[in-house]
């Protein structure tokens, strides 16, 4: 049996992307429409850990002052208020980032800035839909 037309050893394949920083790594951005699966940041995860931790070791009186815990952890105090602020976040922002669904712009930096008390306006500042 022959074939009518021989097989290429070479295929290209053009896919539209672009590289993007995202928490410290690289990632592969398709563009809008493209089916994409999300995967957790694990910058945004862990800060959201070490936040809710810091904010119960304060609470529970396990440390006095945000200096006294500062101290414990070995970093700068302000570093360590700045984290903190993530407790602060929607709850609907806090999940987001914990199963990955989170606005593919969303990273620490912008997380660990001033935000808005209000629910609402974190999300505009942020540039998340109401869910």
């Amino acid at each position: 049996m022959t074939r009518s037309t021989p097989i290429p050893n070479t295929v290209t394949l053009h896919l539209p992307f672009r590289i993007v920083r995202r928490g410290g790594r690289k990632e592969m951005q398709l563009p809008e429409g493209a089916a994409q699966l999300r995967r957790m940041d694990n910058t945004l995860v862990k800060a959201l850990a070490r936040a809710f931790r810091w904010k119960r070791m304060l609470e529970t009186g396990e440390f006095a002052t945000i200096a006294d815990l500062a101290k414990r952890e070995g970093i700068a105090a302000p570093y360590l208020t700045r984290t903190m602020r993530l407790t602060q976040l929607a709850p609907d922002l806090v999940e987001s980032i914990l199963d990955g669904s989170q606005p593919s712009g969303l990273n620490l930096e912008a997380l660990r800035s001033t935000l808005p008390m209000a629910w609402s306006e974190q999300r505009t500042a942020l540039s998340t839909p109401l869910d």
